[in-house]
């Protein structure tokens, strides 16, 4: 972790090219820079997309480790490069699709390279394999979902020295496993999705010092006794037994069986009443995934056998209830990590939560968990209930639901205030309602709240804002208002509020959040639009709205007046179907007569930024970038708060505006696909304003001529498409 003066540093060393191309011929200086630091501004100049092969070189005596994952740009000239880097240990090019068989030829010989990670780099054969078989110190090698065959992993038995092999998705059968068996030092096998079979498992014993394996998508039914294995992953197996055979037992520390077919628990697991040997093998067991398997409340009485140290437990769509957590309540007291996402549980399964101490991560989503217990005999007061204490009774007596004065409910999550370790808490898609969130604020660590429910309102935020040390809140699909996100007061440690779903909430009011609250992050459909097209909520200037008019006049382009704002109008038919607003190419047609309601001018910009974004993915060179410039200009001129005041938005229209604002990008692709409109690709002429008089889109730009024609009624929609395109 770099300290703030050196990460400063960094920040002004790569904040442009020019800044980069001033320090770049100090190679002397370069050369002697720490390892970390040059991997950290190496790190920093990929971000910023400043990195470019010849910059390498500098970095070529001062580099150990060098990640590239994902990097599209890298091909056989950056491997020339880093094939002359003379300390570099590591390389990890997974996702690089460019690299190929050739571009390995770069790093043939070099002595001190330990890891290479060629994970779904496709065009990697087994020819590119053979060229790292003149690296002998590798002990680290990746080449999962790549195009080796089995000839090409069966010359791997050369590199004695490997400790960690990656074979995931290659079509590695018994006969080539078996090829391997020179590689004694391996501590780390994975051969997800192979063609391994019962008979090549047994050749497993090969590797005396294997201590995790990976079998997941596999045929193997039966596993021999390994007794070095510490992590083993039968993901999507059907299991008939493990661990058969004598000879010293193997001691778990995790398994991972997700989405696997246990034929009978007691029998594969050897957990007969005459025989404890294989509890005993599971007795350091730390880290237990059982997800998506048929696993039941009788099954978890076996877990609670073996449950001293286990810390992660994964039960996640499993058929397990509220009884089977009770069979674990007290018998897991390590337990940290718990859980239950997409299981029969409710709320009786919630005290048996305060009987895990250790918990720190409870997933309770998509459960039957609903954070209240009905009291069948009548209380008079808060005070009778001794799992609330007399501060709640302020707090929630405004909020439950009550019944001539008798309590009808409490909150179930009350019980998990004795949960002084619990730092994380995921209740989505549960029917909950406010006043269930209220015994959350109480927990003194809790730092990651996610929530996701229709019932939710703004009493949850008012309530979630005394949870002082929260830094992420998720609270999605909820029914949040303007005012309630205004009146919101956030924890002052707070730094990620999702709000994503909540189609109540205006691009306003968020804009105004994000920028009285700018050290929280901010997630929301119309955050995130603002983002990728770089709006700002403060538009240019009313000069620089008129240089960049004059500058379009001498150009003999058509001016632009401004437009007023209640002549800028969508109309939108109650149904959203786009196919009715186009009757034939060329034509827009008048949209439902019912209502033609106002909506904000961002509306508008959505429509000319789609046909953009679209035009940009096909490859499409129009004349001077004219589009993008022409999109901005009118970005600027509709957003201009300075110019145009805020528009009058009625709140019937609401509820609408979320689903408008995706409609511009849906009506792209029905267009496309009606087959009275779409013209064939190859009639497209080469200019790009012939182009867009035959292209089905531009019935999209027309709709934006409309607005443009409101002011300039003598204007042609020729003289108008070329202000816009």
């Amino acid at each position: 972790m770099e300290s703030l003066l050196v990460r400063m540093c960094l920040e002004a060393a790569t904040e442009s090219a020019d800044a980069v191309e001033k320090w770049r011929r100090q190679r002397r200086t370069l050369e002697r820079m720490p390892s970390h630091l040059a991997e950290a501004l190496l790190r920093y100049l990929l971000h910023r997309r400043l990195l470019f092969p010849s910059l390498l070189e500098v970095f070529k005596y001062s580099v150990e480790e060098i990640d590239l994952r994902g990097e599209s740009c890298v091909d056989a000239e950056w491997m020339a490069y880093l094939g002359a880097f003379r300390y570099l240990h590591s390389i990890i090019l997974a996702d690089c699709h460019r690299i190929n068989n050739s571009a390995l030829w770069s790093i043939t010989g070099m002595t001190n390279l330990k890891e290479v990670d060629l994970s779904r780099c496709s065009k990697i054969t087994d020819a590119g394999i053979r060229h790292l078989l003149s690296v002998p110190s590798l002990e680290k090698l990746y080449i999962s979902e790549t195009g080796v065959t089995a000839d090409g992993v069966a010359v791997l038995a050369s590199l004695t020295n490997l400790l960690m092999l990656d074979l995931g998705g290659l079509p590695v059968t018994d006969s080539t496993l078996s090829s391997l068996q020179g590689l004694t030092k391996l501590q780390h096998l994975d051969l997800w999705g192979s063609e391994v079979s019962n008979k090549g498992a047994v050749l497993l014993k090969m590797f005396p010092s294997l201590s995790f394996l990976n079998l997941a998508w596999t045929n193997v039914t039966n596993l021999p006794n390994l007794s070095s294995l510490a992590c083993l992953n039968m993901s999507n197996c059907t299991i008939h037994s493990l661990f058969e055979g004598g000879g010293q037992k193997v001691c778990l520390e995790k398994v991972i069986l997700s989405g696997a077919t246990i034929t009978d628990v007691s029998k594969s697991f050897n957990m007969s009443k005459q025989s404890s040997s294989f509890l005993c093998s599971m007795s350091a067991m730390i880290d237990l995934n059982l997800s998506d398997s048929a696993l039941d409340d009788n099954s978890v009485e076996h877990i609670a056998r073996i449950g001293a140290n286990l810390k992660y437990l994964n039960l996640c769509n499993t058929k397990v209830s509220s009884d089977g957590i009770g069979a674990l309540a007290g018998h897991v007291p390590n337990l940290e990590t718990l859980l239950l996402s997409g299981t029969s549980i409710d709320d009786k399964a919630v005290p048996y939560f305060s009987m895990m101490p250790s918990l720190k991560v409870i997933d309770l989503s998509s459960t039957n968990v609903k954070g209240a217990i009905p009291i069948s005999a009548p209380f008079k007061s808060f005070s009778d209930l001794k799992t609330l204490t007399s501060s709640d009774v302020s707090t929630i007596s405004g909020l439950i639901h009550k019944e001539g004065n008798v309590l009808n409910e409490v909150p179930s999550f009350s019980v998990l205030e004795s949960l002084s370790h619990l730092e994380r808490l995921d209740l989505e898609e549960m029917h909950i309602k406010d006043t269930a969130l209220c015994p959350l604020t109480k927990m003194a660590k809790l730092s990651y709240l996610s929530l996701q429910n229709v019932s939710l309102t703004d009493a949850s935020l008012h309530l979630i804002s005394s949870a002082t040390k929260l830094k992420h809140l998720g609270v999605r699909d909820a029914v949040l208002t303007d005012g309630g996100l205004n009146s919101f007061i956030p924890p002052p440690a707070l730094e990620v509020l999702d709000l994503r779903g909540c189609w109540l909430l205006t691009k306003d009011v968020l804009l105004h959040f994000g920028h009285k609250h700018p050290q929280i992050e901010l997630r929301h459909e119309f955050v995130e639009t603002i983002d990728k097209r770089n709006f700002h909520y403060s538009s240019p200037s009313r000069v620089t709205m008129k240089r960049t008019l004059q500058c379009k006049q001498k150009q003999g382009k058509l001016s632009m007046s401004p437009l007023r704002p209640d002549e800028i109008f969508l109309d939108v038919n109650n149904h959203f179907c786009s196919s009715k607003m186009v009757t034939a190419p060329g034509r827009v047609m008048q949209a439902s007569t019912e209502a033609s309601v106002k909506v904000r001018s961002h509306l508008v910009l959505e429509a000319i930024f789609s046909i953009e974004e679209y035009l940009i993915s096909r490859h499409l060179k129009l004349k001077n970038g004219t589009t993008h410039r022409s999109a901005k200009l009118l970005c600027y001129k509709l957003t201009d708060p300075n110019v145009y005041p805020t528009l009058w938005f009625p709140d019937e229209v609401r509820k609408i505006e979320l689903r408008q604002r995706d409609c511009s990008a849906q009506l792209i692709k029905k267009l496309a696909g009606r087959d009275n409109i779409i013209q064939k690709e190859e009639e497209m002429l080469d200019s790009s304003k012939s182009f867009l008089k035959q292209n089905p889109l531009t019935l999209q730009l027309k709709t934006s001529i409309i607005w443009l024609q409101t002011n300039q009624k003598n204007s042609t929609n020729e003289e108008a498409e070329d202000v816009v395109t």
